[in-house]
């Protein structure tokens, strides 16, 4: 399949009306990609060098959604160069019904930072771990996947 781009922002929920705010030196959102591997794996890439609000949050979640079609499904969400993720998108991330594992793929210690604060919105709720080898993430999605 191929990577869909999500939309950066819905028109019908400006960022003040989120309340998501945006600081002067950040980056808006590019578009975050979503793609269902051959593997059945969900892939979420994050955009580098960005603030990721609710409106790029609610664009992914829906997209994993409708890969899912009713079931449960792994995620391999890839945070490498994100600036930082908005609470009330950290909260949309880990509150997914569809998502059976989550793995958290990021290449620096920054990475591993903004992995931690989206895993510490609901601690236990999903099987969710930082991982810096892609390989090692799919490995874990798969054995997590298969015990859901």
């Amino acid at each position: 399949m191929s990577a869909q781009a999500l939309p950066v922002h819905d028109s019908r929920f400006p960022d003040d009306a989120l309340g998501v705010s945006r600081g002067e030196d950040s980056a808006p959102a590019g578009p975050i990609t979503v793609d269902l591997a051959e593997d059945g794996i969900v892939e979420v890439t994050l955009p580098p060098n960005a603030v990721v609000g609710l409106p790029e949050a609610r664009a992914a979640a829906a997209a994993v959604r409708g890969f899912a079609g009713g079931g449960r499904i792994p995620v391999l969400l890839t945070v490498t160069g994100v600036l930082s993720v908005t609470s009330d998108a950290r909260v949309t991330y880990t509150n997914s019904v569809v998502v059976s594992a989550c793995a958290l793929l990021g290449e620096s210690p920054v990475d591993r930072v903004i992995a931690h604060f989206l895993l510490r919105a609901k601690p236990g709720s999903l099987p969710a771990q930082f991982f810096t080898s892609e390989a090692e993430a799919r490995d874990w999605l798969r054995k997590h996947h298969r015990e859901s």
